[in-house]
């Protein structure tokens, strides 16, 4: 155990000297492993792992829900997102950084993306908020704030790698992730509604639409409703039935829904051929270093694994008599503390494999344990000093200060808090769809 925490150990340093996360993982289970085995074995080991991974058909899940992400961003769908949701909300106090959120919501759910998310829709709401002269302090904030949905309403790349690491099923994980992720939205919201009560003039009342225009704007997100429905609707079998009997793989649903945003992004006439090979590079870039930071973590976990560190912490916890829910809040305490220094798919890597050998022999469902993850984690993503969606935003905007961002959005990251204290008490919230579909 101690040779295991060591290693965790000095995987932080390395993270923090600014070692790419994937080759701190990688060096230090190499070696790790090696001292507890020999030489040959972990060599063995980490070779077996990068043939295993390039030949795994279940991970080009990720590359295909990249991919989709990527074309949606370029058939605009974005602003349909925001128009629609600004003619039903525009007209309340602090209505446009509330259409902000749920635009958010929509994108993320056919993104999968946070930081897609807060970077594509700060391009479409931050003018708008700003021609109705809204502080930018809530307008950043809801941005920012929004953007962390994208990786808890499906389809969710992070979700993915979490349940490729842990073997959960991926369907499932998504099903989990709808009623908190519709929760959040709901506090983000009321988050807004908060600000605009301590400072009115932070966002002042828009033009009300008549219901025409609403409608009209309404009907405008047919290609995020189609999408999702070919996704979601496929991977939990909405055609499985005569004569079609379809029902989508995770690998299927995410082919189906890359064709299906080149298939609308080529509609609208806004893919070119300079556009297209741009995407396809950057999948590829993305995907190789998803994969470099996934091998990296897979042979961490086989060194923790053979040194007893998952063993050694339940033996802890059964010498000291702790309760789970005192071990669960110990380890939520860590993500926290972790999350102000690591970005989020860092933080998931390292920790999952120490902590998900626990938490489980503890009796805590995996399905409920990841979507718990998913939400610290996103928490993680606009608290300081380290904020991945704040610094993203503030790379976009660019007149505005991080300061300013981060003051923004504590209202949003302490309702964070309560959505997670609530999925602590009440667990069903989460549980109940994967149950049911």
């Amino acid at each position: 155990m101690i040779e295991g925490l060591v290693g965790f150990g000095v995987v932080l340093v390395l993270v923090l000297l600014r070692l790419p996360i994937a080759f701190a993982m990688g060096l230090v289970g190499m070696l790790g492993f090696m001292l507890e085995t020999n030489f040959r074995a972990a060599i063995s080991m980490v070779a077996r792992l990068i043939i295993d991974t390039s030949q795994n058909y279940t991970l080009s899940v990720v590359p295909l829900f990249i991919l989709m992400g990527l074309f949606v961003n370029k058939a605009g769908i974005s602003r349909e997102l925001y128009a629609a949701s600004n003619a039903f909300l525009g007209h309340l106090r602090g209505g446009l950084a509330m259409a902000t959120i749920l635009a958010c919501g929509g994108f993320a759910a056919i993104s999968g993306s946070s930081l897609a998310t807060a970077a594509t829709m700060s391009k479409v709401a931050m003018p708008e908020m700003r021609r109705y002269r809204y502080s930018d302090k809530l307008a950043t904030a809801s941005i920012a704030a929004g953007g962390t949905l994208g990786i808890l309403l499906p389809p969710s790349v992070i979700l993915v790698i979490y349940g490729l690491l842990t073997e959960t099923s991926v369907g499932k994980l998504f099903a989990a992730g709808i009623l908190p992720g519709l929760l959040g939205i709901l506090l983000y919201l009321a988050a807004v509604r908060f600000a605009v009560w301590r400072d009115p003039a932070a966002g002042p009342a828009g033009l009300k639409l008549p219901w025409s225009d609403r409608f009209k704007a309404l009907s405008q997100v047919w290609a995020v409703l189609l999408l999702f429905f070919l996704v979601i609707g496929g991977l939990y079998g909405v055609f499985d039935f005569h004569p079609l009997n379809i029902a989508f793989s995770p690998t299927e649903a995410a082919g189906m829904g890359a064709m299906g945003a080149f298939l609308i992004a080529l509609s609208r006439g806004r893919l070119t051929f300079a556009d297209t090979k741009e995407v396809l590079t950057e999948t590829a870039m993305t995907t190789a270093s998803l994969f470099a930071v996934l091998i990296g973590a897979w042979v961490f976990s086989n060194f923790v694994n053979i040194a007893g560190l998952p063993q050694g912490l339940l033996g802890l916890v059964t010498t000291y008599d702790l309760s789970p829910f005192m071990v669960m809040a110990a380890i939520l305490v860590i993500y926290i503390i972790l999350g102000c220094v690591f970005e989020s798919l860092s933080m998931l890597l390292l920790t999952v494999p120490v902590f998900f050998p626990l938490v489980t022999q503890l009796g805590f469902d995996a399905i409920w344990f990841g979507i718990i993850v998913v939400v610290v984690v996103e928490i993680s993503l606009i608290t300081p000093p380290v904020g991945l969606n704040v610094f993203v935003l503030k790379g976009v905007v660019g007149d505005v200060s991080t300061g300013t961002i981060f003051k923004g959005v504590t209202p949003f990251w302490i309702v964070d808090i309560i959505r997670l204290l609530i999925l602590l008490a009440v667990p069903g919230l989460v549980l109940f769809l994967p149950c049911h579909l």
